[in-house]
C-alpha cells in the first residue's frame, strides 16, 4: 500500500489533570511510527511531569487527528476553551482520539451524543450518569463511531493507537510499531477489557492463540484448538469468549484477514499464493471474506493509496 504524501497532523490535547501514562502512549507510538507529525497542545500550566505543551489550543484547527489522553476527577466541568475547541475539531471533520476519561471530555462537548463509546470499566457507572446521552459500550478494548474513537485506558490506549496506524498506514505498519512497543497488533476493539477474576488460571488461552498465528495456513477448527488447549470444546469455547469477546471462528478469521492485509501491502505475492499462505484455501474464498471484511476486493486493496481522516 502506497504511503501518504504527507504528514498527517496529531494534535495531542493536554487537559488539567492529565494523566502521564496516557499521554505517553500516543505520544511515543504515533511519534515514533512515522507519517505523522505530533504536537502538543494546552493552555494549562504546572502540568505533568515532562509533559511540555508545544502549542496554543489554536493550533487544533489545522490537525488531522486530535488525542485526548484520560485525566483526574471526569465529573468536574473542563474550561471551556477546551471542550470548544473539540467540538471545532469535531464539527471540521477531524479524527477524535480519547483514551480512558478522555471520553468524559468529548461527551462534555456534546461530540458523543447519540454515539457509541466506552472508557476504562471503573468509569463507566459515572460516563452513564453524566452524560446519558451517549450509548455505553461495556467491556471493550477501544469503540470507533465513525470519526470518534473511544477507548480504555493503559494497554487499550496501545490498541487504539495500533488501530489508528492501521487505518492510515497499513497493516504492515501496524505490525511494525507493535513490535516496537512488544504488543500485539492484532487486537481489535471486540476484545474485552478485563475477564472474569473467579477463571481458573487454565483458561489462560494466549498460547493457542500463538498456536493459531504459527499454523495461520493450515485447516484450522475449534476442536484442533481446543485439543491444543487440553480443554473440552465446549469449555474451551466459553473460556475463549471470555478472553476475547469474540467466538474462536470469528477470531481466526479476523486474523487471517489482517494477515493478508498485511502481504498485500509488503509482498507481491498473487492472490491465489496469499490465499494459501493464510489460510483461506482458494482465491475465491479468500475474495468473498476479504470483501465482506474490509469491503474491497484484495486487488483494490493493493491499489489503493493509504487512507486519510
Amino acid at each position: 500500500m502506497p504511503q501518504p504524501s504527507a504528514e498527517l497532523t496529531v494534535a495531542i490535547l493536554v487537559m488539567p489533570g492529565v494523566i502521564a501514562l496516557d499521554f505517553s502512549i500516543p505520544a511515543h507510538i504515533l511519534g515514533s511510527a512515522g507519517g505523522y507529525r505530533v504536537i502538543v497542545c494546552s493552555e494549562t500550566t504546572g502540568l505533568a511531569a515532562g509533559i511540555t505543551a508545544t502549542h496554543p489550543l489554536a493550533a487544533l484547527a489545522d490537525a488531522d487527528i486530535v488525542v485526548v489522553p484520560g485525566f483526574d476527577d471526569p465529573e468536574i466541568p473542563l474550561p471551556a476553551e477546551y471542550t470548544d475547541a473539540l467540538r471545532l475539531s469535531a464539527d471540521r471533520g477531524a479524527r477524535l482520539v480519547a483514551i480512558c476519561t478522555g471520553t468524559f471530555a468529548l461527551a462534555a462537548a456534546g461530540i458523543l451524543t447519540g454515539r457509541d463509546a466506552t472508557t476504562h470499566w471503573q468509569y463507566l457507572g459515572l460516563l452513564r450518569e453524566l452524560h446519558p446521552q451517549v450509548n455505553v459500550v461495556e467491556n471493550r478494548l477501544f469503540v470507533e463511531d465513525g470519526k470518534i474513537l473511544t477507548s480504555a485506558g493503559g494497554g487499550a490506549a496501545i490498541d487504539a493507537c495500533l488501530h489508528v496506524i492501521r487505518s492510515d498506514l497499513g497493516a504492515a505498519a501496524a505490525y511494525e510499531a507493535g513490535k516496537g512497543v512488544v504488543a500485539a497488533p492484532a487486537r481489535g476493539g471486540e476484545e474485552r477489557q478485563y475477564v472474569d477474576v473467579l477463571t481458573p488460571p487454565r483458561s489462560d488461552l494466549s498460547a493457542t492463540r500463538a498456536w493459531v498465528m504459527e499454523n495461520i495456513a493450515e485447516p484450522i477448527t475449534v476442536r484442533l484448538m481446543a485439543e491444543n488447549a487440553n480443554l473440552p470444546r465446549r469449555t474451551f469455547i466459553r473460556h475463549f469468549e471470555t478472553e476475547t469477546g469474540l467466538p474462536p471462528m470469528r477470531w481466526v478469521v479476523l486474523q487471517r484477514v489482517l494477515s493478508a492485509r498485511r502481504l498485500l501491502e509488503t509482498s507481491d505475492w498473487s492472490v491465489e499464493r496469499i490465499a494459501t499462505a493464510t489460510g483461506f484455501g482458494s482465491a475465491a474464498s479468500f475474495r468473498s471474506v476479504f470483501r465482506r471484511e474490509v469491503g474491497s476486493t484484495p486487488s483494490a486493496y493493493r491499489n489503493r493509496p493509504a487512507q486519510r481522516p
